[in-house]
């Protein structure tokens, strides 16, 4: 495996070991997010899952406890601010502060964009883009109640390469980045110096948002990556914050390539996801691609 990429510097790593710290995670109940939970707690971190499947975060806790750190489960839907901030309050009640918080909450649609049906684009934007802003205005002030911390949005590669068929993801994640590149400099411009807000740019990642669409069990185009490798970059970003993070080789070889040659790249992007569009019938004109974080029941409108 080869190591991440990072980026630019940010300022503050954890005030305190990782082992000491209190880390909460959205959408950890599968995919990078479970993932990331599982690395925590190994190197002794203390975890809150959070995400709206409570029997999946069951099971992930489960798997946190074995290394014997301490851990809890906080279902809680992102796109409801009021259950974002009960979620940081219930963490530092819990155990005394939060170190770190990892936005990591996502749902996807695939279609063509102008058949995508509006209640799905409007769910997209609010699980990736509204979900990581609740987190960040709910995390900060516990960030800097515990004397500084770090925030970590996970934003997908592409936040920085276009994808067909991935219209609206591909304007959420951007989103993302451009929230954690604005707030931080706003943290900076007033003083703010012991919080690091950093962004992860994962390439394809192997996980249910991907496995179903339209009730059809896809491939997503490659490159595709294991959720630990995202996990990596997350968790070391914890302890070596970075302004940005591609994570693997595979995410920083695609920005390299379509920084240099956008118009091949994007040829190659577009002839990646031709299969995807021809399982899902988007040649034909039909909207029955279109997904949202979907379970192993072929649900078409569910997160995680």
């Amino acid at each position: 495996m080869m190591p991440p990429q990072m980026g630019y510097r940010a300022d503050m790593a954890l005030t305190r070991p990782l082992a000491q710290a209190v880390v909460v995670i959205t959408g950890a109940s599968s995919g990078a997010g479970a993932a990331t939970a599982l690395e925590v707690a190994r190197q002794g971190g203390t975890v809150v899952l959070a995400a709206r499947g409570e029997p999946a975060l069951d099971a992930v806790a489960e798997r946190c406890r074995a290394f014997g750190g301490r851990t809890a489960v906080l279902p809680t839907d992102v796109t409801d601010p009021a259950a974002v901030q009960r979620l940081a309050e219930g963490s530092a009640a819990l155990f005394g502060r939060v170190d770190a918080w990892v936005n990591n909450a996502t749902t996807g649609a695939v279609g063509l964009f102008e058949e995508i049906p509006l209640g799905q684009l409007r769910q997209v934007i609010e699980v990736n883009l509204l979900g990581a802003a609740y987190g960040m205005r709910a995390a900060l002030p516990h960030l800097r109640a515990a004397g500084g911390g770090v925030l970590v949005n996970n934003a997908s590669a592409l936040a920085a390469v276009a994808l067909p068929y991935q219209s609206v993801y591909n304007a959420a994640k951007q989103g993302v980045r451009g929230l954690a590149d604005t707030v931080r400099q706003e943290l900076r411009v007033t003083g703010e110096k012991r919080i690091s807000i950093c962004t992860v740019l994962p390439a394809g990642t192997a996980a249910p948002v991907r496995q179903y669409a339209a009730g059809r069990r896809i491939a997503p185009p490659p490159p595709v990556q294991p959720p630990e490798v995202a996990a990596h970059t997350i968790v070391r970003l914890l302890t070596r914050p970075r302004r940005e993070a591609y994570a693997g080789g595979i995410a920083a070889r695609l920005r390299v390539n379509w920084r240099a040659t956008p118009i091949p790249t994007e040829g190659d992007r577009r002839r990646a996801t031709v299969r995807v569009g021809a399982l899902l019938g988007l040649a034909a004109g039909t909207a029955a691609g279109t997904i949202a974080a979907v379970t192993r029941r072929h649900a078409r409108s569910r997160r995680w």
